[in-house]
């Protein structure tokens, strides 16, 4: 029948050409079968883990590494977020083997009837493949590929092993690879801990990590969000309420992705140098994992108070205006606005702002602040700024609209005008018995100024190095009662290695003859230089290098009395630390234990500790007594404001410079040393009156106030070979009467005040007194 001839034609030829087509792909697969890559590296999986710095209670305090990448096993891949990227990207990941066809067949419908390219149909195996062994070019060929590869992944590996892969590979934004370091660095929390709105954002990212990243295009990963929250709902993953829940719900958006756990930037960043020295090929890569000593409550402690102490500072002398104009036309949009805050990066609790509205007579402005929110801040705060607003200020240091400054939020919920501060300071604490570093605060802000000012700033230590000329001098037999003049002193020019020099105590006020003990509670300069004067600059600068101070950086001349020589307060602390613990030497050290991607240990610390008497650099009554004129410091001398902290057990020193460049306080309780500075990296005076006690000693004390709230008042032990005695304060000599007790070496005894008269040898005290 010619009809079944019409019908029979057009059949033989579909089949032929199927048959063709069959005969063709099969050739291709002949051919390109062979070179499909292996896979080793999805059988085998090594992902690129970076680096990461931990406390020594486990806080994460640092990372680094191209990928920032948290690995998760899948059994700890909460179900929501598995079925948030099932709907997202592959409804029918559990019943296709690599290459869903029905995905496909659905895909080119949907593309026909949209009338162009419009849906893909990857699977999550296929993004696998790809991700893994191809380039993103968009040809037959690599599709090809693709699909070869998706099936080869398909019969070596259980779905749910590769849905680990994925889960942990996938790139997601903000150098973020696998929803685990997502998670943390989009919402600051564990991928256990989040919810269902939050799971759809993430799973949104894969499609276009870039146009839907919630911090850079908000609306758009909402909108994305949504689309998932849709599948969700469709695919029966959620109920009608949780997907209404999910919709309205409003994500809180971490923006700054360097914000980990505890600012300790700094130690960080000595931990990553020593890690990269050691592992210079493999340190951004291997997982390494190295715990510090650092403490979480120490850290915050130091961070706090040097940042408090430096913006007390810093309000102290004025305020010196914006950090800069913008242009400012009327209704600018917020999109621009955002664009000018990424040039002024906020500094944690200190937030660029653009006024928007400057009222001189209302003494209120309003400001932008980044994320959108509008604030108005009124007279109260203003307080430290409101000269700025006036007409008659400069107009580059005058408050008015498109003025970028800094706001902080008041304890009471308002909010003030503040400022960066320009003066720069440094902390460090750590257990004497150990060296283990407990606080290190290198600077105000490390992402404006990475010096670390702990470790590299060489500076002079001013009056905190008069304890080191105190001990050696009692190896030469001074005792605290030796009497010396507070008198004007002028130096010859040889004695100084310059010109002739004519110091002055730093208040400009002499009081003649008094005790070691005072003088150095008062900080006399003039007793200072004659106690060195009496010992010899030579055997002094040997001396203090037991201290593990390097002995060029302290020329042997009289101005090494008063702190002359260079010093940083890493040195500072490991010194302190030989009066702490009784004359040992510990070195400081920052690193505990290193452990690889599988906690296998690397290295392990091997600290030196009190108590080994191969550490002793002094006699253990030379610490006692020098540990005792300082804890005079504190309850009358210059450090006499530390006494409200109501302890018994502190001792320390201030320490102020010529003209006031740099202000210390080094200081500790027996269980903890703490070192404090504050000054400028370009030198230049703090200001008049801007002591030690004034402008570093408050950091000392608010570090101290909160590590040693439920601390116990230490009781020190008198050693073996020190005697108490009652005193004469005027004479410094024994007297049974006397007002005053002071420790003594045995045999440097001073004479009973009744025989100290002629007929009897002169002692050194005596003789020391007269001469000076």
């Amino acid at each position: 029948m010619k009809w079944l001839r019409w019908i029979a034609f057009p059949l033989a030829l579909l089949a032929g050409l199927a048959l063709l087509a069959a005969l063709l792909g099969a050739f291709m697969l002949l051919v390109a079968y062979p070179k499909v890559p292996p896979i080793d590296a999805l059988t085998d999986y090594q992902p690129k883990v970076p680096l990461r710095i931990y406390t020594s209670d486990g806080t994460l305090m640092g990372e680094f590494g191209e990928e920032r990448r948290a690995l998760v096993n899948i059994d700890e891949v909460p179900v929501i977020m598995k079925h948030a990227i099932l709907a997202a990207e592959d409804e029918r990941f559990y019943q296709h083997q690599g290459v869903d066809y029905v995905g496909v067949l659905r895909a080119v419908y949907s593309n026909i009837v949209a009338g162009g390219k419009r849906q893909g149909a990857s699977t999550i195996t296929m993004q696998l493949a790809r991700n893994f062994f191809l380039s993103s070019e968009k040809t037959l060929t690599r599709k090809l590929y693709e699909a070869l590869l998706a099936h080869k992944i398909e019969s070596n590996l259980t779905k749910d092993q590769i849905l680990e892969i994925y889960i942990n590979q996938i790139y997601l934004g903000q150098r973020a690879y696998g929803f685990a370091a997502a998670s943390q660095i989009y919402f600051g929390k564990a991928l256990k801990d989040i919810n269902v709105a939050e799971a759809a954002m993430l799973a949104g990212l894969p499609k276009a990590p870039s146009s839907y990243n919630p911090v850079v295009n908000p609306k758009r990963a909402k909108q994305r969000q949504l689309y998932v929250l849709r599948r969700m709902h469709e695919l029966n993953y959620i109920d009608s309420q949780q997907f209404a829940d999910a919709q309205k719900q409003t994500l809180q958006v971490r923006r700054d992705v360097d914000d980990f756990l505890v600012h300790a930037e700094y130690a960080a960043e000595m931990v990553r140098q020593v890690l990269y020295e050691r592992y210079p090929n493999d340190v951004y890569t291997r997982g390494f994992r190295v715990y510090t000593t650092i403490s979480k409550r120490d850290q915050e402690a130091a961070y706090a108070a040097l940042r408090r102490g430096a913006l007390e500072y810093d309000r102290r002398h004025g305020y010196r205006g914006p950090e800069g104009y913008v242009d400012l036309p009327e209704d600018a949009p917020d999109e621009p606005l955002e664009e000018v805050l990424q040039e002024f990066p906020d500094s944690d609790e200190l937030l660029a702002a653009i006024v928007l509205e400057a009222s001189p007579r209302q003494e209120q402005i309003k400001v932008y602040r980044r994320g959108g929110e509008i604030v108005t801040i009124n007279e109260a705060g203003l307080r430290f700024a409101g000269r700025a607003l006036s007409d008659k200020t400069p107009p580059n240091r005058r408050i008015r609209r498109g003025a970028v400054i800094r706001i902080q939020k008041e304890g009471k919920g308002g909010w003030q005008v503040v400022q960066l501060p320009e003066v720069e300071a440094a902390f460090i604490s750590l257990d004497p018995e150990t060296g283990a570093v407990r606080s290190l605060v290198g600077g105000f802000d490390f992402s404006r100024n990475k010096y670390n000012h702990v470790t590299q700033a060489w500076r002079q230590a001013g009056s905190a190095f008069k304890p080191f000329i105190y001990s050696a001098s009692l190896e030469k037999g001074f005792t605290p009662a030796t009497i010396l003049n507070d008198a004007p002193v002028v130096v010859d020019a040889s004695l100084t290695g310059g010109q002739v020099w004519e110091p002055k105590n730093y208040d400009g006020q002499y009081e003649g003859p008094m005790r070691l003990r005072t003088a150095l509670a008062k900080s006399k300069n003039m007793v200072s230089i004659r106690v060195l004067q009496s010992i010899g600059t030579q055997y002094a600068q040997d001396y203090v290098s037991r201290f593990g101070f390097d002995a060029e950086k302290h020329p042997p001349y009289l101005t090494l009395a008063l702190g002359a020589g260079l010093v940083t307060p890493w040195q500072m602390a490991r010194a302190y630390a030989v009066f702490a613990n009784g004359g040992y030497r510990v070195d400081p050290y920052l690193i505990e234990r290193i452990v690889d991607d599988r906690g296998n240990p690397l290295a392990q610390a091997q600290p030196t500790k009190a108590g080994d008497e191969s550490l002793r650099v002094i006699d253990r009554r030379n610490a006692f007594i020098i540990d005792s004129m300082m804890q005079e410091v504190i309850r009358t001398g210059t450090g006499a404001r530390a006494s409200s902290l109501g302890r018994k057990d502190l001792a320390g020193k201030t320490g102020t410079t010529n003209d006031y460049i740099d202000a210390w306080f080094a200081g500790y309780q027996p269980s903890v040393v703490g070192i404090a500075w504050i000054g400028f990296d370009q030198p230049k005076k703090l200001g008049p009156n801007e002591t030690g006690s004034v402008a570093a000693l408050p950091i000392w004390m608010g570090y101290m106030r909160e590590v040693l709230k439920d601390v116990p008042d230490a009781v020190r032990t008198v050693p073996e070979g020190v005697v108490s005695v009652r005193i004469d304060p005027e004479t410094g000599l024994q007297s049974p009467d006397g007002l005053l007790g002071e420790y003594f070496y045995r045999e440097y005894l001073p004479p009973e005040r009744q025989t100290a008269t002629a007929g009897r040898s002169t002692t050194p005290d005596e003789v020391r007194s007269q001469l000076f």
